[in-house]
């Protein structure tokens, strides 16, 4: 159980509330900007991290979107993990990191998936990314171990793609801002003071009450409650996705991409004879849950996430669970697609939510681009206007088709 601490000071220039990836990207980014020279407070409930959705992420990367901003900002990722070190000013102690790319194998089993993989490939290959359509014969030739009877075509792409270490970057990135004066307190955010425009303070759990010159919600699944204390309707929520990790008493004899089957099981290479398969619950059943609800839904991987593995690669039939979770995807309803920036009439609330799956990837890209914002009030790199929350204050979506 946490101990709850009382900040060091009664006002800061930023709050973030949240602390797990997104926030902590957030911090570090703020924190190495030399035009910032101001007071930064990370408010997190749980600083084991254990229930977080970065804790069970599933910490791969992509590049095959359908939106060339989504690319890009998965390319700066790629950028950063790979360059690790750099970023972090040379410093000796922080390790060289890197991707595995076994890549994303999406397979369409009909005419209009396929033709949006086509589409997809066209606004990938036009921002650098090395996505190749494959016919199933070419799957086959490549990857023997697929049954490919039902697939018209499939979609890969082995650059910056793959399997990276999220969790070393959120240990390096938590370290750096406090070691750049970010501080970071245990405690929990339960009311806010709004008027004239503008958060004014945020009273904690401990009853103490905080001055802030801005705030960033960067609460993962809870960031719709973080948003009501401000008065500000959030269409984010937490669904359940369920992970498993097994192994095979026959392990392919090669490398197993982040497979997509058309169901929306995926399946990937995990370590060197143990794989990792993950899927949202049944579609009646994908709804919001507690913040608190980890439950398993065990029924699910016996009667369809096996099934459709085994369907798919049939090496796959006698397989063993190994460990198994539940964590939280922070759901956008309107479009699944992040929401980031200023509230349009809270002008120093910042939104840093609704990622829906694709947090810990972009987290790189939207921790410096919220830094930007916070100290320069608009985006310096990649413009993140098209997340802004106006779209959904019109009900307009972001337009993202590949969506897992």
């Amino acid at each position: 159980m946490n101990s709850f601490q009382t900040p060091k000071k009664t006002s800061y220039d930023v709050v973030i509330i949240g602390g797990a990836m997104m926030g902590s990207s957030t911090a570090w980014f703020l924190s190495q900007n030399p035009d910032f020279d101001g007071s930064c407070l990370v408010i997190e409930m749980d600083s084991s991290y254990i229930n977080s959705s970065t804790a069970h992420t599933n910490s791969c990367i992509r590049q095959q979107f359908s939106n060339e901003l989504n690319v890009r900002i998965s390319q700066f990722a790629a950028d950063f993990v790979k360059n690790l070190r750099k970023y972090m000013g040379g410093d000796p102690r922080v390790p060289e990191l890197g991707i595995q790319n076994y890549g994303y194998m999406y397979l369409a089993d009909n005419d209009t998936f396929a033709k949006t993989l086509r589409e997809n490939q066209k606004v990938q290959r036009a921002a650098g990314a090395e996505t190749e359509l494959l016919t199933p014969d070419e799957i086959k030739e490549r990857y023997p171990f697929y049954n490919v009877d039902d697939v018209l075509l499939g979609s890969i792409n082995r650059k910056d793609e793959g399997y990276w270490d999220g969790g070393t970057v959120f240990d390096w990135w938590r370290r750096s801002a406090k070691d750049n004066g970010v501080e970071y307190v245990t405690n929990r955010a339960v009311a806010m003071d709004v008027h004239g425009g503008k958060v004014r303070s945020i009273t904690l759990e401990t009853g103490d009450v905080i001055s802030c010159g801005q705030v960033v919600n960067a609460s993962g699944p809870r960031g719709a409650l973080t948003a009501q204390m401000a008065g500000i309707q959030l269409p984010v929520e937490p669904r359940k996705r369920f992970t498993w990790i097994f192994s095979a008493e026959q392990p392919l004899d090669q490398e197993l991409p982040l497979t997509i089957d058309p169901s929306g099981v995926h399946v990937r290479q995990d370590g060197p004879k143990t794989y990792m398969a993950g899927g949202a619950p049944e579609p009646g059943d994908d709804v919001a849950v507690d913040p608190n609800d980890f439950t398993m839904d065990h029924g699910h991987w016996e009667s369809h996430v096996w099934p459709t593995i085994a369907t798919r690669i049939p090496q796959f039939e006698a397989i063993k669970v190994v460990t198994e979770w539940a964590g939280h995807y922070a759901y956008n309803t309107l479009d699944q697609n992040a929401v980031i920036g200023a509230h349009p009439e809270i002008s120093n609330f910042i939104f840093l939510n609704g990622f829906s799956g694709h947090g810990l990837q972009q987290s790189p890209a939207m921790g410096r681009a919220t830094a930007e914002l916070l100290v320069y009030g608009d985006y310096r790199t990649l413009d993140m206007a098209p997340f802004g929350f106006e779209r959904i204050v019109d009900g307009r979506s972001f337009e993202e088709k590949a969506i897992i």
